[in-house]
């Protein structure tokens, strides 16, 4: 393939270099280093834990033929994070594909032992394939990557940047022009790891990516058609994920446990489940890591783990309810219907309707022990992540966020509803603790907070602390002034708790960083012109020096016609 390097910028991130084409002909985002590299980083951690899972397994069917030659094992737990897809049992068949399993089994004398192979990884959206370069040449132990776009200037730039990142590069990536949608259809439970990075809503791809994944594989998924998520436009959200946003606070969370929710709609539909491992609200875009696995027995917790969401339209109140619950007799497990409401029809704090949402994913979007892996495995390797500072104090905060409380609070918006003034977090923090119960930070908002106290709790602590710093009168029919006519129930204790400050802000370790550039987020799509309407997306400077360019282009084409026309008069 012939071609001259003045036309391109080489553009290197980590250990990567890829060919971009001064056109724009294909889409490249500097934005999403901090997405590439918690990739890497998530998939460092998965092929370590998916190592130490096998070695469990293997120990554990090599304790059992001890005394047996049956090689049936029941399924796992979903904790243990070693489920695999039979459901009667675990029976491995010696003549099975290779390619539809992580493992290839080997039945010699009653005992079954497994080989682990590398695993292997589809980037279903791959455009210029950086990010499948820098998985092949970053992490250690992977398999084959597999590329696929359905444009064919893509795949061609791709196959250009292959070439270009040499012999490890050439040896591990492939590149395929095929609709991603079709190939993961066709390629059902092929691959241990799939990955959905879309230019905006990933919904179309779903239903194929659940089923290419295999048995304890992980689905890695990026939306960035935030507005939708969020609630500014609740029924196209319905429409694309079978949730309904609301417009609190909390929508980026919201998002991303809309976006959980959607995905474990699809995988349900094929007998499987999600657990998630790592859900992320950064820069423009929420990101999530779930490992999916197959059981019809464990798919009937899915009602548990999805709720509805009432938010008071006068208050800073939400409550959630449950879709499913569980009784238990004896042995035997029955799932019965969530019991409603858990509201009544007007707010009982502020006297106001409700608004509803969801169905949202309300079980944990986080894996604890997966968070302090990743996080551990990026302090220690901090000069491989060209995004080391921002996506260390992502996964700092995390790791010291509640995990089993959905949703959370803004500090400034119970103030603003009591049009008090706002006493500092650590203040309001300890007097949570001092009641008994737990409080948090949370990544997606600096001034976001969670705590698994009732909002009667939380307004009496936001009675007493006005009781301290009074207010001016409002009218009475006001929310806040309905709030604060009732008298608190619970004496708050704003006395400082030792748990008030977290161990990362006692540290002083950053949590929230800048954007390190102006004019920080998406960019155009590929082969879209650039115009003036642009300037905050890319920037003054940046928009003017390309429509210059622009400008001399199209001068130099008319004087080339021109003197084409004057070539041809003259014969």
């Amino acid at each position: 393939m012939s071609m001259d390097l003045n036309d391109y910028t080489i553009i290197k991130e980590g250990e990567a270099e890829i060919l971009m084409h001064a056109k724009n002909e294909v889409f490249f985002n500097k934005t999403q280093v901090n997405n590439r590299d918690m990739s890497i980083a998530v998939l460092r951690t998965f092929i370590s834990k998916r190592k130490q899972e096998h070695e469990a397994l293997l120990s554990k069917r090599n304790k059992k033929n001890g005394s047996s030659s049956d090689v049936e094992d029941k399924p796992n737990d979903c904790d243990t994070n070693i489920e695999k897809s039979n459901d009667q049992g675990l029976e491995e068949k010696p003549n099975e594909d290779p390619c539809t399993a992580s493992e290839e089994p080997v039945k010699i004398e009653g005992k079954v032992r497994g080989k682990l192979k590398p695993p292997r990884v589809l980037e279903a959206l791959s455009a210029s394939g950086l990010r499948a370069l820098r998985y092949a040449r970053e992490v250690e132990g992977i398999g084959q990557v597999v590329a696929l776009d359905n444009d064919k200037g893509a795949v061609e730039a791709c196959q250009r940047n292959i070439k270009f990142n040499g012999s490890v590069a050439c040896s591990k990536v492939e590149s395929h022009l095929a609709d991603a949608r079709v190939y993961m259809l066709t390629h059902p439970k092929e691959f241990d790891v799939v990955d959905l990075d879309p230019y905006g809503s990933p919904s179309v791809f779903l239903d194929s990516a659940v089923q290419s994944v295999v048995d304890g594989g992980m689905l890695m998924c990026t939306a960035t058609d935030m507005a939708v998520l969020c609630g500014g436009n609740g029924e196209v959200c319905y429409s694309k994920y079978g949730s309904y946003p609301l417009r609190g606070k909390y929508c980026h969370e919201m998002a991303l446990r809309i976006l959980l929710a959607c995905i474990e709609s699809h995988a349900n539909r094929y007998k499987r489940y999600i657990v998630p491992v790592l859900s992320v609200q950064m820069d423009f875009y929420v990101r999530v890591f779930v490992r999916v696995y197959t059981s019809a027995s464990a798919m009937k917790n899915t009602p548990l783990k999805l709720s509805y969401v009432y938010q008071c339209i006068g208050c800073d109140s939400f409550h959630l309810q449950p879709i499913g619950r569980t009784v238990s007799k004896n042995t035997s497990v029955r799932y019965l219907p969530g019991f409603a409401p858990v509201v009544p029809q007007e707010c009982s704090d502020c006297g106001k309707k409700f608004n509803m949402g969801g169905p949202i994913w309300s079980a944990p979007i986080h894996d604890q022990d997966w968070v302090t892996s990743i996080l551990a495995d990026v302090k220690s390797m901090k000069n491989c992540y060209p995004a080391y500072e921002r996506i260390s104090a992502v996964l700092t905060t995390i790791s010291e966020e509640l995990p089993d409380v959905p949703l959370f609070l803004s500090l400034h918006n119970l103030c603003a509803t009591l049009k008090c003034t706002s006493p500092s977090a650590v203040i309001f923090r300890s007097a949570v603790i001092n009641a008994g119960y737990q409080i948090s930070g949370t990544h997606v908002n600096p001034l976001g907070l969670k705590s698994d106290a009732p909002m009667d709790v939380i307004w009496d602590i936001m009675r007493c602390w006005v009781k301290n710093h009074p207010v001016k009168a409002q009218p009475a029919d006001q929310p806040g002034s309905v709030i604060l006519a009732k008298e608190p129930v619970l004496q708050a204790n704003f006395a400082r708790a030792v748990a008030s400050l977290s161990k990362a802000q006692a540290k002083k370790v950053a949590r929230f960083l800048p954007n390190p550039e102006r004019h920080w987020g998406p960019k155009l799509r590929a082969g879209r012109q650039i115009t003036s309407k642009h300037i905050s997306l890319l920037g003054e400077e940046a928009v003017n020096g390309c429509l210059n360019d622009q400008d001399s282009e199209r001068e130099a084409k008319r004087q080339k016609i021109e003197k084409s026309n004057d070539a041809m008069a003259e014969s």
